[in-house]
C-alpha cells in the first residue's frame, strides 16, 4: 500500500549507484495512485512503471491446490481420507490455499479428539465452521459494523460507498496475495 512518497524513495533508490533489485507483487488494475487523483495501471507511478520488467502469474489449478495439500498433510503427519482431501482442495481453490493449510491442523485435532486415526470429511466441515475464512469473515464485519464497540464508521452510506469498502478490501487483499503464492514449507 505504497503511497507517492514511497514510490518517489524507490526511484531515487534504483538510480543510485548501489541500486537494489526491488520486487513488488500486486493484484490492482487501473486505479489510483494512493496520495493522488491520477489513474494509471497497478497504481504505479508510470515514471516507475516504464522501469519495471513485469511477470505475470497464474492462480494455483485445483490439481496443484490438491498436491500441496497433500504434501503438507504428510509433513505434518496428518492421515487424511479422499473425500476429505476433495472437500479440502475444494475449500483451498474456494477461499484460499492458506486457509486450507490451517484447516488441516484443525480437523486433525477434532479427528484425534473422536480417537480417529484419519481425518475425515466431517472434521473438515466441522473445521470449516469453527474458523472462518477472510470472505466470511469480511461479510460478517459489514453486516455487523454497528454492533462492535469501537466502530469507526458512522454513517450507514460508508458501508456501501465503493472507495471505503475499497480500503477494506486492500488491506484485507495483502493477506489474500501471500495464500495465493504460498509454497509448501519443509521447515
Amino acid at each position: 500500500m505504497l503511497d507517492l512518497e514511497c514510490f518517489a524513495f524507490i526511484n531515487r533508490a534504483i538510480e543510485s549507484e548501489t541500486a537494489p533489485v526491488v520486487i513488488m507483487a500486486t493484484n490492482r488494475g487501473i486505479t489510483k495512485i494512493r496520495g493522488t487523483n491520477q489513474v494509471s495501471p497497478h497504481g504505479l507511478p508510470l515514471d516507475l512503471l516504464d522501469r519495471l520488467l513485469i511477470i505475470t502469474t497464474k492462480p494455483y489449478t485445483t490439481e496443484e491446490i490438491k498436491q500441496i495439500l497433500v504434501i503438507r498433510c504428510e509433513e505434518e503427519d496428518v492421515e487424511m481420507d479422499d473425500e476429505a482431501k476433495d472437500l479440502l482442495t475444494k475449500i483451498g481453490a474456494e477461499t484460499s490455499l492458506r486457509y486450507a493449510i490451517h484447516l488441516i491442523t484443525a480437523a486433525n485435532l477434532i479427528a484425534q479428539k473422536r480417537k480417529a486415526s484419519e481425518v475425515e470429511m466431517d472434521d473438515i466441515s466441522t473445521a470449516y465452521s469453527l474458523f472462518i475464512d477472510i470472505e466470511r469473515s469480511k461479510s460478517f464485519l459489514k453486516d455487523y459494523e454497528k454492533d462492535f464497540m469501537f466502530s469507526e464508521v458512522e454513517d450507514d452510506n460508508l458501508l456501501h460507498d465503493e472507495n471505503a469498502l475499497s480500503v477494506i478490501d486492500d488491506i484485507l487483499e495483502g493477506i489474500v496475495i501471500d495464500s495465493k503464492l504460498v509454497q509448501p514449507c519443509n521447515a
